[in-house]
């Protein structure tokens, strides 16, 4: 075949070398050698409780701080550095904590029954019923919104319910996305799994995405299985239904108990089913979707070979008058010294295609999906209080109230988050792209941006690199003091925030009309 008939070369031979370092690895767990982290958390380290730590966290000046403090305490007592050394995207990992409180306050069987009372909730798009009997997985969603006295039957029934975005409802699940998507530089999504006893809802499969499963109530037998082949390792895609004479047997077999966590990476098979003496209740934070180096090369590659094609005639030159004659799978098998040709010169446009790769664009164009993906900011009262979200500009009366002073050169701003804004370029204008604006609801609306003027691109630029200090107005690198202060029209979107507080803002793509009064 085609492949055969390439000549060696050094990347050829480093793909090699990684699939043979995998297959032992693989072939070490088939064997009985130890390959997942157990960890049993003594109750001196067991770390505080979520409402504790997230009104600390509000005191944190830097979003990036928050995040990687939330994380710590996810995965605690496990230190993050060597989480991400060891076992991120490589391998299970079991941590039994004998808390059953830990996770307390981050959902809950009663905030699954007020959503379903109080919110709208859709089969199908909120909600799924499930069940897994004798082998079959089965779906039994009826359409239209989900009622209480509906759903609760099934489960009577013996039927799991998966709620799909909870933070859509969840201001706790929401805050906690939110921070922890700043950690991982990728969307953190979640789903609520609540099971009877004695029930298990889903078949074997493995996921596209990396799962923490956080154990909030009751207890749940979880089984986990290794990649059953390299092509299975880190996927792109989650997997269809399996039989249990599919996966083999498993490298982990855990009952994870209110307050343990349980760890696996893409690929990596697992299920879960419910003892008879207690009902499960979990969340599953996941993230890591759709962010490899080939999904980066998905948005590099051609981009590259259309500037490639555009600035050097060898990718210009036209194919050999004969080459379907020996090239093509019919022509694979043929001893054809043509091939050898053929082949060298693809190498010699592949090698040269990196010259032309546009890196920083490419991760721009991955940084707007990622922007688009997030969940908008759970803002901190000082936030709240120091940004046009909390400015109090109302009617009332009979006229309108809280609009006051003007923004000067000595007031202080900075960015909203370290994550919130990011400059993109498309070649001819320069855009700002933000998260504040967006919703709850994963893309439920259009990415958010707006044009930056090119006398403000530099000041934007030093905006984002000076987070998380405040600067003065005075001191962005702009021409003059007119288009320093028309660095305002981003505050309209919440992007900026000040040090003091705010009484209103009104502004236009346009034309900014702002106004402030501050609150000394």
């Amino acid at each position: 075949m085609i492949a055969s008939a390439k000549p060696k070369s050094p990347m050829k031979a480093e793909k090699k070398n990684t699939k043979k370092m995998m297959r032992k690895k693989i072939q070490k767990v088939a064997n009985g050698e130890p390959s997942v982290n157990r960890t049993n958390v003594p109750e001196r380290v067991a770390g505080p409780l979520l409402e504790d730590l997230l009104s600390d966290l509000t005191q944190i000046n830097n979003s990036m701080e928050r995040a990687k403090r939330l994380f710590e305490w996810l995965i605690r007592p496990i230190p993050a550095q060597t989480f991400f050394r060891d076992t991120w995207e490589k391998k299970p990992i079991f941590v039994q904590r004998n808390k059953p409180d830990y996770y307390k306050g981050l959902f809950s069987t009663a905030e699954f029954d007020r959503i379903l009372r109080e919110e709208y909730v859709q089969y199908g798009v909120n909600l799924d019923v499930t069940s897994y009997t004798n082998g079959k997985r089965e779906t039994h969603n009826p359409p239209g919104r989900a009622r209480p006295f509906t759903v609760w039957d099934f489960y009577e029934s013996g039927c799991s319910l998966r709620m799909l975005n909870p933070q859509a409802f969840s201001s706790t699940v929401w805050n906690v996305l939110s921070i922890l998507q700043e950690r991982f530089g990728s969307m953190a999504g979640a789903n609520v799994y609540l099971t009877p006893a004695q029930t298990q809802g889903f078949a074997p499969h493995y996921d596209d995405i990396e799962a923490f499963i956080v154990q909030l109530e009751g207890k749940k037998h979880w089984r986990v299985y290794n990649p059953r082949s390299e092509d299975e390792v880190l996927p792109v895609l989650s997997s269809p239904n399996f039989k249990q004479a599919d996966i083999g047997k498993p490298i982990l077999d855990v009952v994870l108990e209110a307050g343990d966590l349980l760890y696996f990476p893409r690929g990596f098979i697992h299920q879960g089913n419910c003892l008879p003496d207690a009902h499960s209740l979990h969340i599953t934070i996941s993230s890591y979707q759709k962010n490899s180096w080939g999904d980066l090369l998905h948005k590099l590659v051609p981009a590259a070979l259309e500037i490639a094609i555009e600035e050097d005639v060898d990718f210009r030159r036209g194919l050999p008058l004969d080459y379907l004659t020996y090239m093509g799978v019919q022509n694979s098998d043929k001893d054809d010294p043509r091939r050898g040709k053929f082949f060298s010169q693809i190498e010699t446009l592949m090698k040269k295609l990196s010259n032309y790769a546009p890196v920083d664009a490419a991760v721009d164009q991955k940084a707007r999906d990622f922007l688009h993906d997030c969940l908008p900011p759970v803002l901190t009262a000082d936030e709240l209080a120091s940004s046009v979200q909390g400015a109090p500009a109302r009617w009332e009366d009979g006229r309108v109230k809280g609009v006051g002073a003007q923004i000067t050169t000595q007031t202080r701003v900075r960015i909203l988050r370290a994550g919130c804004a990011r400059l993109c370029s498309d070649g001819e204008a320069v855009h700002l792209y933000y998260t504040t604006n967006n919703s709850r609801v994963y893309h439920k609306e259009e990415p958010q941006s707006f044009e930056v003027k090119t006398e403000h691109t530099d000041a934007v630029e030093y905006l984002i690199h000076s987070y998380p200090d405040f600067v003065t107005v005075e001191s962005l690198p702009c021409d003059s003091v007119q288009d320093r202060v028309g660095c305002s029209p981003y505050v309209s979107h919440s992007i900026i925030t000040t040090d003091r507080k705010w009484i209103a803002v009104l502004a236009s793509h346009s034309e900014v009309c702002y106004s402030f009064s501050r609150s000394l």
